[in-house]
């Protein structure tokens, strides 16, 4: 299964140069429900809202959401191998979530910090 970062979401939706693989869609894609968040959030700061709308709602119906319950904020709670952002630490704490309930998880992120501190705690990192 793929974790995916709101970075490749947004990347997405927003048609940047740097854009995830078609073949991407096709994997079992998961994430934090603070994804979701921090995509709304995106499109309507930028005055997306009405023109977006239904893109995001697709692509958020191809995610498996993975809701903040108490291991995964517990989790965050605790260092990492590097300093992260709170966002960042609570994405990584929800695919170190799934990891332990025996999940085989790699992450797709454009976050380089974000991907280093993944790397560091043993995630593969998703062509994206």
């Amino acid at each position: 299964m793929i974790y995916l970062d709101s970075s490749v979401a947004l990347a997405y939706l927003l048609g940047e140069d740097r854009t995830p693989p078609v073949s991407i869609w096709r994997s079992s894609l998961v994430s934090s429900r603070l994804l979701q968040y921090e995509v709304w959030t995106r499109i309507h700061a930028r005055g997306l809202t009405a023109s977006h709308s239904l893109l995001v709602e697709l692509l958020l119906k191809r995610i498996t959401f993975l809701e903040m319950v108490a291991p995964v904020l517990n989790r965050a709670l605790h260092p990492f191998p590097i300093p992260v952002r709170t966002l960042d630490a609570l994405h990584l704490a929800s695919a170190d979530f799934l990891r332990t309930q025996g999940e085989t998880v790699s992450i797709a992120s454009y976050d380089t910090r974000l991907v280093t501190a993944a790397q560091q705690l043993g995630f593969e990192i998703a062509d994206a």
